[in-house]
């Protein structure tokens, strides 16, 4: 009788809350993320913000080649980067010509197929997020909490592009479209290509929603792992900060 009615207290209490719903998760990831993160211990589903970056991804795409252009993309590229006009102004023109729509053709490719890319990123992200904190640390969540964590903490990044569909449909510039910096929320969108490309480069990725997402990313850790915010920040922005110096050395080395 006794273990009957300690059972039946159990139940009424904090663990028999029902769970948030998909929805739930999205909108709390902007208003509320904790609850999102410390639901993700209860089911590591992440079906839902990984749909929704792949259609705001394919919609992007679509407005980039119909408003813009790819031939334009790869033509901005192409002045971003002193090594490849040189490279460039070195062939025939038959030869530029070539290039230029093979660049094109490439980088159309790449950009419709890139919601396969960013799960494989995003694996890869969450292997390197288990080895950190559970290896690390001494945290016992699971790969699939980590991957969870990454799809929602990257939801700033959808509105992100989704914002860019706007601009791009209001009929934003080809001239000085970036593929992967599509709108001014960060310095390195402003600076003219006279800057060096390692320095825009730098300057590009402090932006506003990458740095919201790795706050996210921070809350998140800390929910699915258990261990304190300050803990997963140092783990998470020492990471960040390792990713930002391999790109810069990497335009670099193109400069």
């Amino acid at each position: 009788m006794a273990e009957s009615l300690d059972t039946g207290s159990r139940s009424t209490g904090p663990l028999a809350q029902p769970g948030l719903n998909q929805l739930e998760r999205v909108v709390d990831t902007f208003v509320a993320p904790e609850k999102t993160f410390l639901d993700i211990r209860r089911n590591a589903s992440w079906w839902a913000p990984f749909l929704l970056g792949t259609v705001v991804t394919l919609l992007f795409t679509f407005c980039v080649d119909r408003q813009i252009g790819f031939e334009n993309v790869a033509e901005a590229n192409i002045s971003r980067s002193p090594q490849a006009q040189e490279r460039l102004n070195s062939m025939t023109e038959a030869q530029r010509s070539q290039t230029m729509r093979t660049i094109a053709a490439t980088t159309k490719a790449f950009s419709y197929a890139y919601p396969v890319t960013s799960l494989i990123f995003a694996v890869v992200i969450a292997v390197i997020l288990l080895v950190s904190f559970n290896f690390g640390l001494g945290a016992t969540a699971s790969y699939a909490c980590y991957l969870a964590v990454w799809f929602y903490a990257s939801l700033p990044l959808v509105l992100k592009y989704m914002l860019a569909v706007i601009a791009i449909s209001a009929g934003a510039s080809s001239e000085r479209f970036e593929l992967q910096n599509p709108i001014g929320t960060n310095i390195g969108w402003y600076l003219s290509s006279d800057v060096p490309l390692w320095m825009r480069t730098l300057l590009s990725s402090f932006d506003l929603f990458t740095i919201w997402t790795i706050v996210l990313l921070i809350i998140g850790c800390a929910a699915v792992a258990g261990v304190k915010r300050t803990s997963a920040a140092i783990v998470v922005v020492a990471w960040w900060i390792m990713t930002i110096i391999a790109f810069t050395a990497a335009a670099g080395m193109q400069s």
